[in-house]
């Protein structure tokens, strides 16, 4: 069964959920390489996660341009909780929780104009790399926010980049099934309410076919234009 969230572009509000997701303009790949993953990444966790190192770019050299970076800003510690994640070629998913006035608008907003600018210095290019302003769900019920954890985590599957859910490294499933990796989510919503991780593998894999299937549902139409690599 399919559940929809409530959409809303403008209002952000504390102790809620948002699925959060936007993609390349004119669908082009906004992460070519494996250096843009971890840009993008990198950029994200710094303000998720203010107070903790992240690896930092310095001085590299791009197509003969020198970059140097320069001390950001970051956003006030424990503003929000990463539920789950998928980085996709061409487009990004983040599930995410708001836990205090500090608006989701500003974190994505911040992150995105950021990698933006490195984006555009790296491949010699002008303009928005991004389609439009992002998008956003209100996570409405707590059966959509269980299917939307396996739906973020089928992403790679669904776009045929993988065969195996746990081999897309750009993705918050291998923390989820408790495999050696970097501990970022605040997943412990999803798996509480489940017996184990395995379970939880379970859970997702059952959820394949349906949502293979229901490509043309209404849910489906909302996400259909993110799904191609």
């Amino acid at each position: 069964m399919f559940f929809m969230g409530t959409r809303d572009y403008k209002n952000f509000a504390p102790g809620c959920y948002y699925h959060i997701y936007n993609r390349g303009v004119d669908k082009m790949a906004i992460f070519k390489d494996e250096q843009d993953f971890n840009v993008f990444f990198n950029r994200l966790k710094e303000n998720l996660f203010p107070n903790k190192k992240v690896s930092k770019l310095k001085n590299k050299v791009y197509r003969g341009k020198s970059h140097t970076p320069y001390i950001r800003k970051m956003l006030p510690p424990g503003s929000f909780s990463l539920i789950t994640y998928c980085l996709m070629p061409n487009h990004f998913h983040i599930l995410i929780k708001q836990n205090s006035d500090v608006s989701v608008s500003r974190l994505i907003l911040k992150v995105c104009s950021s990698y933006s600018k490195y984006f555009n210095l790296k491949y010699n290019r002008v303009g928005s790399l991004f389609q439009d302003q992002f998008k956003s769900v209100l996570i409405d019920s707590n059966e959509y926010l269980l299917w939307l954890s396996a739906y973020i985590h089928l992403n790679p599957r669904i776009a045929n980049l993988i065969k195996k859910d746990i081999s897309w490294r750009w993705s918050s499933y291998v923390e989820y099934l408790s495999i050696n990796s970097e501990k970022i989510c605040k997943n412990k919503i999803i798996l509480d309410q489940l017996k184990d991780p395995s379970s939880y593998k379970k859970m997702v894999e059952d959820s394949f076919e349906n949502i293979q299937q229901k490509k043309h549902s209404e849910l489906e139409l909302e996400y259909a234009e993110f799904e191609s690599p």
